[in-house]
């Protein structure tokens, strides 16, 4: 039985798997939609790879997230993480809590991206771009992560959060240690303490100058009196920061270099941009941004496709597998821009859905728009070009993509 197997078996991860991941979920998919894996740090964790039980189990409830208890079971599991005040208090956001505190912490942000607001910011986000693309047209080769990728969404996150875009340097490498699967625990400490200082710092400059930008407005108390303390509010600073850009630099990167890789689908955007915002969601299910959730664990036991899986085990769902699950998405390996991508989960699923995501496609549409205008001739800078993929289990993304801007 595909139920017996996959229970009984553990499925091995490898130093390749940042390289093809895919040639695992197809290999796993073929024999069920669930698997204990064990990750190359030795860690054994249950992964879902199918769109169906992936989807469920993003909204249900026996499945948690809280940072406190997950740090106990890491201590009980012998699980080698780093576990400082620094690293708990930066995990205590609201992507790794539980009701009702998770509805207490999305209230206070929320308002801050609804779609009204967030388009709000239109005029300005095309404006950061064009200064971008005007910077670009002056190259006959550059790297469009380093020139275009990376800098549209950072500046956008950074004067939205009211944060010194000159400082960007050290958050972002600190947040390319921190989500990165490898790397070790002096590493992870170094970037934990970095990270956890310079945002308890600027908490306590929003306080003093408040400004018009969002921090400012989290440190001030609500009209019904609630407010975050130090700990909350360092949490959501650095969910906000990291997730505010790293996503979105990604998902321009993999949908640059994948409507490249497909040249009749680029030219097919460039004759009709009002395609754009569906292509968009193309990009999302084709090679997200974000490669599989963060941790869940079973509250109790819990059976997902016929198979029983204990209290006190770890889960994570494969969302780029997910995504590409034949049963669910006919394009599957394809990409297709044309294919109706409706129902992916790049962006969650359930209370933890991206509170982001208006913004995030906001910034893709500006993004991809304009690219295809002013660069109508895009091409990779060697055509044979294989990119280099970030260590990471969350993060799906490449660290550069060389390209000529004028062809």
């Amino acid at each position: 039985m595909v139920e017996s197997a996959a229970a009984d078996s553990i499925e091995l991860v490898d130093e390749d798997f940042y390289t093809d991941p895919h040639r695992y979920y197809d290999r796993w998919r073929a024999r069920g939609p669930v698997h204990r894996v064990q990750l190359v740090s030795g860690s054994q964790v249950w992964v879902i790879v199918g769109y169906t039980e992936g989807r469920a189990a993003l909204a249900d409830p026996r499945l948690r997230k809280n940072a406190a208890d997950l740090y106990e079971l890491f201590r009980q599991r012998n699980v080698r993480t780093l576990s400082d005040s620094n690293a708990q208090t930066l995990a205590a956001h609201m992507l790794n809590s539980d009701p009702p505190e998770h509805t207490r912490l999305r209230k206070l942000v929320s308002r801050a991206f609804l779609p009204r607001r967030v388009a709000t910011l239109r005029p300005r986000i095309e404006e950061i771009t064009a200064a971008l693309l005007d910077d670009m047209a002056a190259h006959d080769e550059i790297d469009l992560m380093q020139v275009f990728a990376n800098p549209l969404p950072v500046t956008v996150i950074c004067e939205l959060l009211g944060v010194p875009f000159d400082e960007r340097a050290d958050f972002q490498e600190w947040t390319r240690i921190l989500v990165s699967s490898g790397g070790t625990i002096e590493e992870r400490a170094a970037a934990t303490l970095g990270m956890s200082e310079y945002l308890r710092k600027l908490m306590v400059d929003k306080r003093a100058h408040p400004g018009d930008d969002l921090l400012s407005e989290l440190v001030q108390p609500t009209p019904d009196g609630d407010r975050l303390d130090e700990q909350e509010l360092v949490a959501m600073a650095f969910l906000l920061l990291v997730a505010g850009h790293e996503t979105t630099v990604n998902l321009i990167g993999n949908g640059t270099h994948a409507l490249l890789r497909n040249r009749p689908q680029w030219d097919a955007l460039r004759a009709d941009p009002t395609a754009i915002p569906a292509a968009i969601e193309e990009f999302l299910r084709h090679d997200g941004p974000v490669g599989w959730t963060t941790l869940r664990y079973t509250h109790e036991p819990v059976q997902i496709a016929g198979i029983d899986i204990p209290a006190g085990e770890f889960i994570y769902v494969a969302l780029s597998a997910a995504n590409r699950d034949p049963a669910r998405f006919d394009s599957g390996a394809t990409l297709d821009i044309a294919a109706n991508a409706t129902g992916h989960l790049a962006f969650g699923h359930g209370i933890h859905f991206c509170v982001g995501a208006p913004l995030a496609r906001l910034e893709a549409d500006i993004a991809f728009k304009s690219l295809l205008t002013r660069f109508p001739d895009l091409t990779l800078a060697d055509p044979a070009f294989e990119p280099s993929w970030q260590h990471s289990l969350l993060i799906r993304g490449m660290s550069e993509l060389p390209v000529r801007p004028h062809g």
